[in-house]
């Protein structure tokens, strides 16, 4: 049996972890990879199921010291998969409080999303400019907008 040792020194909320990548470029089929702890690995929950749902499609087994957690063992796989069962509640949650306070958002008028770059005013001002044969250059610097905001409106 071969052990070799990667110290990151980053951060674990951090997305730039270059000895992390190095060690997943030497992970081999049938290598298992310890870590201390399971937040060493993942920056969040998702975050760390998928990664060690890709080292089980590589082949490559996994196991934290710290919480006994590992898919090497059957004990470990099941520990897992309530860990992904949880993280999918979770995303259901966020996702149903998401479009609770979109629907109770536009219940009371507000809509969503980036505010429109021109007014009916300025579009209606843009449509007459054009019909008394203003250029599109000429309206677009008038109205302060891109061209292809421009062409967008004058449709």
């Amino acid at each position: 049996m071969k052990l070799t040792v990667w110290v990151e020194t980053a951060s674990g909320a951090t997305t730039s972890r270059p000895e992390l990548s190095d060690l997943f470029s030497h992970l081999r089929y049938g290598d298992t990879l310890v870590v201390w702890r399971l937040d060493r690995l993942g920056r969040s929950l998702p975050h760390l199921l998928q990664t060690v749902e890709d080292l089980e499609s590589d082949g490559v087994g996994f196991r934290s010291l710290t919480e006994s957690i590992g898919t090497t063992t059957s004990g470990g796989k099941l520990i897992y998969s309530i860990f992904g069962a949880l993280a999918e509640f979770e995303r259901n949650l966020i996702r149903e409080r998401t479009q609770l306070g979109l629907a109770a958002a536009r219940a009371q008028g507000r809509l969503g999303g980036r505010p429109r770059a021109m007014s009916d005013a300025k579009i209606n001002q843009a449509k007459r400019m054009r019909a008394g044969g203003m250029s599109l250059a000429d309206i677009r610097d008038v109205a302060g907008v891109s061209r292809s905001t421009l062409y967008r409106y004058l449709k």
